[in-house]
């Protein structure tokens, strides 16, 4: 579902050029739960950003869904990562003027399509995270964990190929961080839906069925115990 070859990316800062991916090549295979993990600065969410073409490799080349992303003109990486790359991310990014089901449609506006048309679609997944009875309430009316729950029913609304999870659970208590965690879960097992989760959190990690370590922007061997 994934594959990354050689994938370098370089930021400039000031004078100097510093490496956040070195190098990455690796693969995950369609309807995988894998985690990512490593220090801070050690390339994880670059790496997740790449996926998802939020950003590009400054060099080598990635694949998603069997579809070589790093040759397509921007426009067509746009597209792509519109119709086909959920994210759920720490800060849950909701528009705060919208409702929560106006927020779980935004994707599909964004592609020209009508909220009547998938009506039943945004009911069902407002119904999968709990929260069919908060449906016209806005951001400010949520909680943390009810506003993140927007988020990945917002993210599951094209129906993704990839599901892509940057610390989901880092704003949260735990009590809602582990129904975040259920709710990832649940997609993987139930939609079979490609999941990459990143977290600094060994407990979220384990729930995967593999785990990625980074240090350096390079991927290294698991720790050992």
């Amino acid at each position: 579902m994934i594959r990354l070859e050689g994938v370098t990316r370089t930021f400039s800062q000031g004078t100097k050029s510093v490496t956040a991916l070195d190098g990455v090549s690796l693969e995950i295979g369609a309807g995988e739960f894998v985690s990512v993990m490593g220090p801070s600065g050690s390339g994880k969410s670059t790496l997740l950003h790449i996926m998802g073409t939020l950003d590009a490799p400054t060099s080598g080349r990635l694949w998603v869904g069997g579809q070589l992303l790093t040759a397509l003109p921007d426009r067509e990486r746009t597209l792509f990562r519109r119709r086909k790359v959920g994210f759920v991310f720490q800060f849950f990014n909701l528009l705060p003027g919208l409702t929560a089901e106006e927020n779980v449609a935004l994707p599909l506006l964004l592609d020209g399509k009508r909220i009547k048309q998938h009506r039943a679609r945004i009911d069902e997944l407002l119904d999968q995270v709990g929260l069919s009875a908060r449906k016209h309430h806005k951001p400010d009316e949520l909680s943390g964990g009810e506003m993140q729950r927007v988020a990945i029913a917002r993210a599951l609304a094209i129906r993704p190929l990839v599901l892509l999870a940057d610390e989901p659970t880092g704003n949260l208590d735990s009590t809602n961080g582990q129904e975040i965690l259920k709710l990832i879960c649940a997609v993987n097992r139930t939609e079979k839906t490609t999941v990459v989760l990143v977290t600094h959190d060994p407990a979220a990690a384990a729930l995967a069925g593999r785990t990625i370590h980074l240090r350096d922007g390079r991927v290294r061997p698991e720790p050992a115990p």
